[in-house]
């Protein structure tokens, strides 16, 4: 079982700049299948752009999608852990704040971000949530 984030948080994590047309972001979580997607400048975390973000604070206020960017829409105060944090860490931050996703920081630079579904996984495999984790994507 793993102990540190490290061990189980997706390294890589698909970005954005903030100046990203949140079009660009749409079309970017559809091609990856992903539910979010990190806002940086380099290897600097700015923020953070979900799936519910852009229908919540773009689709609903009619915002146009080729103007409004990453940064229009994103959370910018963010809970993150760092890569050596042990995974229990993970989880109190997510169950204090209902998290669904961590940014993960090594220092001040982005390395990676760490989802319910991998703690699920890494947890209990098993349990309900680690069973749909598991799961691949409906298409």
């Amino acid at each position: 079982m793993a102990q540190q984030i490290n061990e189980i948080m997706t390294a890589d994590p698909t970005t954005v700049t903030p100046q990203t047309p949140i079009v660009e972001v749409a079309r970017l979580m559809r091609e990856e299948d992903i539910g979010e997607v990190l806002i940086a400048e380099g290897d600097h975390l700015r923020g953070l752009v979900t799936d519910r973000d852009l229908v919540v604070r773009a689709m609903a206020d009619a915002r146009d999608v080729e103007s409004t960017t990453a940064q229009d829409v994103g959370s910018t105060d963010l809970v993150t852990c760092s890569a050596q944090d042990d995974v229990s860490e993970a989880v109190r931050l997510m169950r204090e704040h209902a998290l669904r996703r961590l940014p993960v920081l090594d220092g001040d630079v982005l390395v990676g971000v760490v989802s319910l579904g991998d703690l699920a996984l890494e947890q209990d495999r098993g349990s309900a949530l680690g069973d749909i984790s598991a799961t691949e994507p409906n298409r």
